[in-house]
Parts: structure tokens; sequence; C-alpha cells
């Protein structure tokens, strides 16, 4: 039994959790009955979201209380990475919209949804996440709310004793080894998401609304493999894509599947560590990119607007488009304070074009129809440009000192 479990450690995770994959969907469509399969998926992404929120909680406090005076930190390259990715994929997806439009079949409005009724709401709901009591935010998995105490309590932890110090970071350690435990479980959680998707929606998804989805997943790529790809050049002035790549492989397929950034950063902490990164600066840059990098949402938000704006046929101009842009991004950093996601924000920027609620709640509908491939993709893009923009911030830093970029 120990020489078993010794050859399957020995295994990479990323090709056990594709033989993972690839059991879920054969047992999805042959055994779509044997449901107790599904638990597995439900277990493994009720750890990650039970754990996650006192890692973070733990690792950025821990993290600033250690942090000495007059110490390096690229904090202000990283949120500027952030809000640039995210802008950016809103224009690829006006672009993409503009040279492939499409109209929606518009299906009932949804039932006990209700969006915001503009970006007064959002800033407000965000600030209120802010100010919640910190056991409550651990509680409820607010991570706006778990980043803003640590944060505080960080700060007021930076003047300790060293053997507090020592306590908080013995804390963080073990924490981070108990999200070690639970990722080495992510192959069966992954077959067991696989399966349930499989067995409840079929293969249909892929076809119904392909149109949208198309356009949504390409402009999704062409954030992923090419804009993201310049903006890391950019900065390490180097190929980038091998970067690229270990941060989709590593990152993008957790996310994928669990669609959830939040259960997702444990991941992308291992990553970075992999990554030789400083841990100072990532174990705060990855809980803020959980709620502020949202490239995958801003696509989502751009899209499924001006789909709707073409099925009223309404004509937009260029400075139209460019607000668009500018809202969609504003929002899409906002939508992670917001129920629902990114779909709810819709109707704010459908307010854009005159579009009544009634008929952009029916576009939400549309949005959670196609939601099992385009909440995922959005999870996968977002989570991975965090670690992404994570690296490349650091790497420009060493690049400027002299030090080789490796990983």
């Amino acid at each position: 039994m120990n020489n078993l479990f010794q050859k399957w450690n020995s295994i990479s995770l990323v090709k056990r959790i594709i033989a993972g994959l690839i059991i879920g969907a054969i047992l999805g469509k042959v055994a779509s009955s044997l449901t107790v399969i599904g638990i597995l998926g439900d277990l493994f992404v009720g750890a990650l979201k039970g754990v996650a929120p006192i890692l973070v909680f733990f690792l950025v406090m821990s993290s600033l209380a250690q942090h000495k005076k007059g110490a390096k930190t690229n904090m202000g390259a990283v949120v500027v990475l952030y809000l640039i990715g995210t802008f950016a994929a809103a224009l690829v997806a006006v672009v993409g919209s503009f040279l492939f439009p499409v109209s929606l079949t518009l299906t009932d409005a949804v039932q006990g949804s209700a969006p915001p009724d503009g970006v007064g709401t959002v800033i407000k709901t965000l600030l209120m996440n802010v100010v919640q009591n910190p056991f409550a935010s651990i509680t409820t998995a607010n991570y706006i709310g778990i980043l803003a105490w640590a944060v505080v309590f960080g700060l007021a932890l930076k003047h300790s004793s060293d053997t507090t110090k020592t306590m908080l970071n013995n804390f963080a350690d073990a924490v981070s080894q108990a999200v070690r435990w639970v990722i080495s479980f992510a192959p069966f959680g992954i077959l067991g998401l696989v399966f349930t998707t499989v067995a409840t929606s079929g293969l249909g998804i892929f076809t119904d609304y392909g149109k949208l989805l198309l356009l949504l997943v390409g402009c999704m790529a062409v954030i992923a493999l090419i804009v993201n790809p310049l903006i890391v050049f950019l900065n390490i002035k180097q190929n980038p894509y091998p970067l690229v790549f270990k941060c989709l492989k590593d990152s993008f397929i957790t996310a994928f599947f669990t669609r959830s950034s939040a259960a997702n950063i444990p991941v992308n902490m291992t990553l970075c560590e992999s990554l030789g990164l400083d841990e100072d600066n990532y174990s705060v840059s990855i809980p803020l990119g959980a709620t502020i990098n949202m490239a995958g949402a801003a696509i989502t938000i751009t899209v499924m607007t001006l789909a709707a704006v073409n099925t009223l046929g309404y004509t937009v101009d260029i400075g139209t488009a460019l607000v668009l842009s500018i809202v969609a991004a504003i929002s899409a950093c906002g939508a992670s304070g917001v129920a629902g996601g990114s779909l709810l924000l819709i109707p704010l920027a459908c307010s854009l074009f005159g579009i009544s609620n009634d008929i952009a709640m029916q576009v939400v509908g549309v949005g959670f129809i196609i939601g099992v491939v385009q909440d995922s993709c959005e999870t996968g893009l977002n989570s991975s440009t965090d670690a992404l923009f994570t690296a490349a911030a650091e790497f420009r830093q060493w690049r400027k000192e002299g030090k080789p970029i490796k990983w």
C-alpha cells in the first residue's frame, strides 16, 4: 500500500489531474446514475473554500507584520498590471463583438436575482465588505474584508515582539501545509466535478448558444495567449510564453473546474512559491488579484451587453464602446463584491444603452445557461493571470537588479 502511494505521488499533479478529468468524463457518460461520485468534487471544492480564507488572513497578516522598514515591495506594479489587463480585456471584447456580432434568443427573466442599481451600488457594496466584522469575513469568505483586516492587523503587529511574529509565521506555515494536503486530492476532486458536469449537462451545452460561447472563449483566448504575453514581455524583456504556459497549466486547470477564484488562491500561492517569488509580495498580491484582477469578468460583461444591443438593433459608436469598456472594467473589479458575480453586473452595462432591466435580466438568464463553460473559462483566466502578473512584476524588478530570471 505504501509503495502504491509513493508511486502515485511520484506522478506529476497535472498528469494526475488530467487522468481524473478523463475518468470523470467517461463515468459521466456511461454511469451518470452514480451521483455519489459527484460528492468527491463537492468535498474538494468545499475543503479549498474552507481553508482558503484562513490561509489568506494569516499569510497577509504575517507577511506585513514581518515586513522590514525600507524593504522593497512591488505591489504598486502588480496593481497597475491588474488594472491594465482588465481594461485591455474589455477592449478586446468590444473589438471581438464588432468583428463577430452575436444576437441572442432571449429566455424568460431570471427570478429572484437583483442587479445593482449603478456603479455607486457596486462601490457601496465593496466598501461595506471592507468594514465587515473580521470573523464574519472569514466565515462568509468575504475576501475583500479578509484582505482589509489582515492588512490592518499586519501593520498593527509590525512592532510586536519577535516571539509574536514567529507565532504568526508558524500559523501561516501550518495552514499552508494543510492546503498542500488538500491540493494533493485535486485529481479525485476534479474527477467528481467533471462527472457531475457531464452527467447533468452532457455535451449539449457546447452546441446551444455556440456562437456566443465561441466569441466569449475566443476573446478570453486572445487575452491569455496574445495580450497577457505582450504585457509580460514588456516587463521582463524575454520570451514570455514559458511563464504564460506554466501559469495556465498550474493555475488555469484547477480554476476551470472549481469555478472559484477564492478556492484557487492556495493553488496560486503554491505556484508562486515554485517560481521562487518573494512570499511577502505574493501573499498579498494573490488575494488582491482574486478581488480586482477580473479580465474574464470584463469580457463577459462587455460581450453579453453588446449581444443584447445587437439583438435590439441598436447602433454603437466608437465613443460609446470606449465608455462601455471603462464601465465594464470598473464593474469587473467589483464583481467579487456582488452576489452572482459578473453576470449580475450585465444590467449595469446595459443601462448605458437604455436597455430595460427586464430585457437585461433575460440576458443574464442566457448567461446562466452557458455558465458551465463561460464561468469556468472566466475563472481560469482571472486566476491564472493573478499569478502571471505577480511573477511579471517581480521578474521586472529582478531584471533591473541584474538578477537572472529563472523558473
